[in-house]
C-alpha cells in the first residue's frame, strides 16, 4: 500500500504523458454529456447538429491527444487542430473546442525547435478554415469575427511561450548558481589546501636544512629530525581533516580548529628555529562562527612566511579575543633571513585578505616603518558565512 504522504511523489514519477492523459479523458467525458451538447466553441455561423458517430470521433480527437502535449506539442496541436475543424464544419461546437488554446499553450510552452515555422504553418491553416465557414455560414458572421478568434488563438501562444522564455531563464540562473557554487568551493578548498601544505612544508624544509649542520651533535640532530617527523605526521592529520571536506556528512563544525591550535603553530614554528613570542588574551566566544578558522588561518600563514622570508628573526604573535571580534596580529623585527625553501606566489595573504573581507572584518599586510613585516586583522565573530 502507497501511502497518501507519498502519492505525489508517486505521481510526479510516472511518465509526462500518463499524467496528461487524465486531463484529455476528463475532457472527452465532459464534452459528451448531452446538456453539454452543442454548447461549446462557436466560430462562423452554422446552425448546431445532433451529435452523431463522426461527433464522437471529433470530440475524441480533439480531447486525448492532449496526452502527449507536453512530449509532441506539434503531433498535439495537429491532432486537435483538425478535430477543431471537423467539429465547427459539421456545426457541432462541442465543449472539446476549448482543446485549441490549451494545445497552442502547450506548443509554446514546450516546443524547443521550429517554433516560428510552426506558428506560421498554424496561421496558414486558419486561413482556409476561416473562408470555408464563412461560406458555409452563408456570411453570417463578418470576417472581423474571426480575426478576433485568431488573436484570442495567438494569446495562449503567447502565455506558453513567456512560460517557456521564464523556465529557460530560470534554468540558466540554477546553472550559474551551480556553477558559482562549485567555483567557490574549489576556491576555498584550494585555499585550505595551500594553507596547510605551505606551512607544514614550509617548516619541514626549514628544520631538513637545519638538521645538515647538526651531524656533529647526535642529540640535537635527533631532535631536529623529530621535529620533521612530528611536523609531517600533523601536515597528514590536517590533510586528511580537509578531505573531509569532501565527505557529504561533512559539517561546518568541523572545520573550526580545536581549542589550543594557536600554541601548537606557535610551538611548530619555535621548533624549526624560529624564535617566537605568543600572547593569548580574552575568553573565545561560545559562538564564533567562521572567525576561529579565519583567525588561525591568517596565524599560520603569517608564521609561514616568517620562517621563509624572516628566518631567526624576532616573532610576535598576539591574539585576542572580544565579545564580538577576534583580533590578531603576526610581526616580524627584519632581523631574520631568507629560508631556503621555496618562494611563494603571493596566493595566501590575498586569499587570507578575501577570507577576513566575507566576514566584515579589516587585514591589513605590510611593512614596517623600522623594519620587517607585520600582518593584522579584525574578524567578526558570529558569522556562519
Amino acid at each position: 500500500m502507497i501511502s497518501l504522504r507519498r502519492i505525489p511523489e508517486v505521481w510526479h514519477r510516472l511518465d509526462v504523458t500518463v499524467r496528461d492523459l487524465p486531463f484529455g479523458l476528463l475532457l472527452l467525458a465532459g464534452s459528451l454529456v448531452p446538456e453539454f451538447h452543442n454548447h461549446g466553441t462557436q466560430v462562423g455561423g452554422l446552425p448546431a447538429r445532433p451529435f452523431d458517430t463522426l461527433a464522437v470521433a471529433a470530440v475524441a480527437l480533439q480531447s486525448l491527444p492532449l496526452a502527449v502535449r507536453r512530449r509532441w506539442p506539434v503531433v498535439c496541436l495537429a491532432l486537435v487542430s483538425l478535430g477543431f475543424a471537423v467539429d465547427q464544419l459539421r456545426g457541432y461546437h462541442s465543449f472539446a473546442g476549448t482543446a485549441v488554446p490549451i494545445a497552442l499553450l502547450s506548443v509554446g510552452a514546450h516546443l524547443e525547435r521550429h517554433r516560428r515555422v510552426t506558428a506560421l504553418l498554424s496561421s496558414m491553416a486558419y486561413v482556409p478554415l476561416a473562408v470555408a465557414l464563412y461560406r458555409l455560414g452563408s456570411g453570417a458572421e463578418a470576417p472581423s469575427e474571426f480575426v478576433m478568434y485568431y488573436l484570442a488563438l495567438a494569446l495562449p501562444w503567447g502565455i506558453g511561450a513567456w512560460l517557456r522564455s521564464t523556465r529557460v531563464a530560470e534554468a540558466e540562473r540554477r546553472r550559474r548558481v551551480a556553477e558559482d557554487t562549485r567555483t567557490a568551493e574549489r576556491t576555498r578548498i584550494a585555499r585550505e589546501l595551500h594553507d596547510v601544505v605551505t606551512h607544514h612544508v614550509t617548516a619541514m624544509v626549514v628544520q631538513a636544512e637545519a638538521a645538515r649542520y647538526l651531524t656533529a651533535a647526535p642529540d640535537r640532530l635527533d631532535q631536529a629530525l623529530t621535529a620533521v617527523t612530528d611536523t609531517g605526521r600533523r601536515a597528514i592529520t590536517d590533510l586528511r581533516h580537509l578531505l573531509d571536506l569532501l565527505n557529504p556528512d561533512y559539517g561546518p563544525e568541523s572545520r573550526t580548529p580545536a581549542v589550543g591550535r594557536f600554541l601548537t603553530l606557535v610551538e611548530q614554528t619555535r621548533r624549526a628555529g624560529q624564535p617566537v613570542e605568543f600572547t593569548e588574551e580574552g575568553t573565545p566566544a561560545e559562538s564564533t562562527g567562521s572567525a576561529d578558522l579565519v583567525a588561525y588561518r591568517v596565524v599560520q600563514e603569517a608564521l609561514t612566511n616568517a620562517l621563509k622570508y624572516a628566518h631567526g628573526g624576532r616573532t610576535s604573535v598576539q591574539v585576542r579575543h572580544g565579545e564580538r571580534e577576534i583580533t590578531v596580529e603576526v610581526g616580524t623585527d627584519g632581523s631574520g633571513t631568507r629560508a631556503g625553501s621555496p618562494g611563494g606566489s603571493g596566493r595566501g595573504l590575498a586569499g587570507l585578505r578575501e577570507r577576513v573581507d566575507v566576514l566584515g572584518g579589516d587585514f591589513h599586510a605590510g611593512h614596517r616603518t623600522g623594519g620587517g613585516f607585520v600582518v593584522r586583522a579584525r574578524i567578526p565573530a558570529g558569522s556562519a558565512s
